[in-house]
């Protein structure tokens, strides 16, 4: 049996809703000889996974993991190096606070060849799932999308710099951290600056939670919303009531 060409390939598996997997995304896992993919990922995209491969699921659920970030980078070129095209699934899009960049870095330190397919990220794709456009004109000219938690377990610096701005900010990874995101946007007197909060963005157990600055924390705890879901600050909130107050108005005078 000829030895196999050791490969890493990095995923990007989308946002959750299984139809927003990339067509090449598809192709490649067809191709693959093992399978690396974490608990974001909807299982429903296994199926397409050439049915030789192996599945190792390396994920975080419930506050546990299976396998820490530097023994999940030592299997890809263990099974690299032993089977051959290993991909390495992901949710949403790998390079956004994905860390698939680190996962290609570790492996190319080994001789093996790499290669990326990008996937939707949750950033963009949640809010517009909710009709929340991140720019509109005259309401957001840019948007930041920020990490809400640091590899030291801190809110980033950049969340304050973002409140000082007229941007819309989205924040992932960052509900335990709201009420510090909260405080840094009260200092900066935008206490009915529109936020949303989408829990599980794109899947058929999504929830939303809509209010301001001021109220969000409460509307969290009466709704309870948690992990995983993304935090959106800014004007372009109320575009999804406008949208809905017309096409309200539209149905009412076809009735009239």
């Amino acid at each position: 049996m000829s030895i196999k060409t050791p490969k890493l390939t990095v995923v990007g598996a989308g946002p959750g809703d299984v139809d927003l997997i990339t067509v090449k995304a598809i192709k490649v896992l067809k191709t693959a000889d093992v399978v690396l993919y974490d608990a974001l990922v909807n299982e429903e995209l296994l199926d397409f996974i050439n049915p030789k491969a192996e599945l190792i699921f390396v994920g975080k659920r419930r506050g546990c993991y299976r396998y820490q970030q530097e023994q999940i980078n030592e299997l890809i070129v263990a099974r690299a190096k032993t089977h051959g095209h290993v991909v390495r699934l992901k949710g949403g899009d790998p390079f956004i606070f994905g860390r698939g960049a680190e996962e290609m870095e570790f492996a190319a330190n080994f001789g093996i060849e790499t290669a990326m397919v990008p996937g939707i990220s949750s950033s963009l794709a949640v809010p517009a799932y909710q009709n929340i456009p991140l720019t509109k004109r005259g309401s957001a000219e840019s948007f930041w999308v920020i990490t809400g938690t640091t590899k030291d377990h801190k809110l980033s610096n950049d969340v304050a710099l973002a409140a000082k701005s007229n941007a819309t900010i989205v924040v992932l990874m960052g509900m335990g951290k709201l009420a510090e995101i909260v405080k840094l946007f009260q200092q900066e007197d935008k206490n009915d600056l529109p936020v949303a909060i989408i829990q599980n963005g794109t899947r058929t157990n999504e929830k939303v939670g809509i209010g301001t600055v001021d109220t969000i924390l409460e509307i969290v705890k009466n709704q309870e919303l948690s992990n995983p879901a993304i935090i959106v600050l800014g004007e372009v909130v109320n575009h999804r009531a406008i949208l809905a107050n017309v096409q309200e108005e539209y149905a009412k005078a076809l009735i009239d």
